[in-house]
């Protein structure tokens, strides 16, 4: 179950389509994510004020949620791959001083969680 959530100022639209395609791929070579758990899905925020309020300022807050059961070396090993796969995408935007970029990871409780996802048995040639 790794859901990654990416909340962005709507100066950052023209990139969303790279930027989903490439943290989907760094999910995917994460052996800790099975590839029918992953779901990237961007999110515009249309009323933010960032910082000082400078029109140019644009803010993507990634946040990972994943189940239980991965240890606290394999996350940071999998939030390096994501960050450094966003860094890349937004390399040009980053370079000038009105962009904010985060990410953080959230572990999920398993008896707080429920799911239903045929996926996963249709990609294991289970259904």
């Amino acid at each position: 179950m790794p859901h990654l959530h990416v909340e962005y100022s709507p100066g950052l639209e023209p990139l969303m389509p790279d930027l989903c395609r490439a943290l989907h791929g760094a999910m995917a070579a994460q052996p800790i994510f099975p590839l029918a758990g992953i779901r990237v899905r961007a999110f515009r925020s249309d009323h933010a004020i960032i910082a000082d309020a400078h029109p140019d300022n644009d803010f993507a807050a990634l946040t990972l949620s994943v189940g239980a059961g991965r240890s606290t070396a394999q996350l940071q090993d999998a939030g390096r791959a994501l960050f450094d796969a966003a860094r890349d995408v937004l390399a040009p935007r980053l370079a000038k001083p009105h962009l904010a970029l985060s990410l953080e990871i959230r572990v999920i409780d398993p008896e707080l969680g429920w799911k239903e996802t045929p996926i996963h048995a249709r990609l294991s040639g289970q259904g």
